[in-house]
């Protein structure tokens, strides 16, 4: 008993100890928030007058609900210091939803207040972000003659297909600019009126214009490199697909074979002759889907001539075999059902479950093999499974065995010492011996 009141005392002690760092951090916390209250205030303030009312009304919402969400937590502050005793639950309660409701309001302060500062910083580097647009819309302006030369020279070398991703680039990126140039006007007029808000959003879509120009233009720039460099691993690929194909009597005959060929001997036929405008794009694209496939098919060809594919009879075979060992391993364990133990027993339905799929794999050759590996499977899991509930029986047996001595069907003193049980004993014996032998033999 003293050992119960001692832990009882110790747990009052570290609920009171819980309870007063509680009610210290509700102390805390109630003004914390308060002060935070108020130089929120002060900030929204300074904020309003550089921003504008547009711009701060999700803060001026925000501090709002803040008040009236704190003026709960200050209600309860006062409960627990008026005169009218509480019990340690009511002060517990209370102390935890003034903590709760502080922490809520410092969190969605920090989130607006957040928000504030960087509207504010925006508005702040504002006229260095519109000179920045000004001077890039300057040098892309530069760049867009250059570009539209240079896809007029190209136009000569590829086809409208593969000209298609940059035909219209200079012009896009010429009307950007434009675009860019008026947001930046737009931006002046709206700050130089107080409009904040329109104000940022016109430098925003000012600046994304000015990357979208540059990436255009650098688009038109790059793409002759990568047309050229595509030329260039075409033409490999055509070396290596007519080596392919010059080597293709030495490759096993099969009709996927033979069609995978003449799938590449189409492409390779389909490339555009020398002088002419080319889209070199979608020729290495076709020609290297062309020839992966022929791979792949001599691939499967030669795999097959060295792993021929079972005949139905073969795996008719296997599966007759499996039925055998089935049987021999069901008539076993449900012959001795309070001996066998899980194990046997889970191999001799895995083999049964996995033997009822076999079949529906067999007709079609693709999956044959397949089929002749599942019928392997259910037979070496039926042999498993008999192997363990031989196992499972040995191991249930006497430890005198079953012949002579003080066995079952032995005699002096055993149990089949007399003529009712000797002729049981040795029967039992019998019986059951020569089942396990003709199983096993």
């Amino acid at each position: 008993m003293a050992g119960f009141w001692g832990r009882r005392k110790r747990e009052q002690e570290e609920l009171q100890a819980q309870d007063a760092d509680l009610a210290r951090r509700a102390e805390q916390a109630i003004v914390a928030a308060d002060e935070r209250i108020r130089t929120s205030a002060d900030e929204l303030a300074f904020a309003t007058a550089e921003l504008g009312d547009e711009m701060t009304v999700d803060f001026h919402a925000a501090l709002d609900a803040v008040r009236t969400h704190m003026g709960e937590a200050f209600q309860l502050h006062q409960l627990n210091h008026d005169e009218i005793p509480d019990t340690p639950e009511e002060l517990r309660t209370r102390n935890a939803r003034i903590v709760q409701l502080c922490q809520w309001a410092e969190d969605l302060i920090d989130e607006k207040s957040a928000a504030i500062a960087d509207a504010v910083t925006r508005v702040r580097n504002a006229p260095q972000v519109v000179a920045k647009v000004r001077a890039d819309a300057a040098e892309l302006e530069a760049r867009v003659p250059q570009a539209q030369a240079s896809v007029d020279r190209l136009a000569t070398r590829y086809s409208d297909t593969a000209m298609q991703r940059i035909t219209k680039s200079a012009e896009e990126a010429a009307q950007l600019v434009a675009f860019a140039t008026h947001g930046a006007d737009v931006f002046e007029r709206r700050r130089d009126a107080g409009r904040n808000q329109e104000a940022v959003l016109a430098l925003e879509t000012a600046t994304e214009a000015t990357r979208r120009a540059a990436a255009l233009l650098d688009a038109v720039d790059d793409f002759e490199i990568e047309a050229l460099r595509a030329e260039s691993t075409l033409a490999e690929v055509v070396a290596d697909s007519r080596n392919d194909l010059a080597a293709l009597p030495l490759a096993p005959d099969a009709p996927a074979v033979v069609a995978a060929a003449t799938t590449l001997q189409q492409a390779l036929g389909s490339l555009a002759p020398a002088g002419a405008r080319t889209d070199p794009f979608g020729e290495l694209n076709r020609l290297r889907a062309a020839n992966t496939a022929l791979d792949a098919a001599i691939t499967a060809a030669r795999y097959r001539a060295e792993h021929p594919l079972p005949t139905i009879d073969a795996v008719q075979h296997a599966l007759d075999d499996a039925d055998r060992q089935l049987g021999v391993a069901r008539g076993l364990i449900e012959g001795h059902r309070g001996w066998i133990g899980a194990d046997a027993r889970t191999r001799l339905a895995e083999a049964e479950r996995l033997r009822v799929d076999v079949p529906s794999l067999l007709p079609a050759e693709e999956t044959r093999e397949q089929a002749l590996s599942g019928a392997r499977r259910v037979a070496q899991l039926a042999a498993e499974a008999l192997q363990l509930a031989q196992h499972d029986i040995d191991r249930s047996r006497p430890d005198q065995g079953w012949g002579g001595g003080n066995g079952w069907g032995g005699g002096g003193g055993g149990r089949g010492s007399g003529g009712g049980d000797i002729v049981t004993g040795v029967l039992g014996g019998l019986v059951i011996g020569g089942l396990l032998g003709d199983i096993f033999d």
